[in-house]
């Protein structure tokens, strides 16, 4: 491997690692609100599988670390939905957020397994 890559594939580790912690920290439980509850969960998740794939080999950095980003724009998106309506989001905001995920989630199955 060249060694300009091997730095690329470093930073971009690097990256996914910071991005992943700062991630884990931002999901607890929300009593009463199941749709914020929901989303936080299949992020969780989304989140696991990208560490999966780092672990064993089947996503490089650079994947992970987009993916990542893509979940941060999720969550982002969620927070700016909440402080629209005292905490929640509406059905019609979860859906939103639930179609990203499956566009993410598939995207990681893709990679994972290419």
């Amino acid at each position: 491997m060249k060694k300009s890559n091997r730095y690329f594939n470093a930073a971009g580790f690097l990256c996914a690692t910071l991005v992943s912690l700062q991630s884990m920290a931002q999901t607890t439980p929300v009593p009463d609100h199941p749709r914020e509850n929901e989303v936080n969960q299949r992020l969780d998740n989304q989140q696991a599988r990208i560490n999966q794939g780092l672990a064993n080999g089947t996503m490089t950095g650079r994947q992970a670390a987009r993916d990542e980003k893509h979940d941060e724009n999720i969550a982002h998106r969620e927070a700016v939905d909440e402080s629209k309506h005292n905490g929640h989001i509406t059905k019609a905001e979860q859906k939103r957020l639930n179609k990203s995920e499956n566009k993410n989630s598939k995207r990681i199955y893709r990679q994972k397994h290419s």
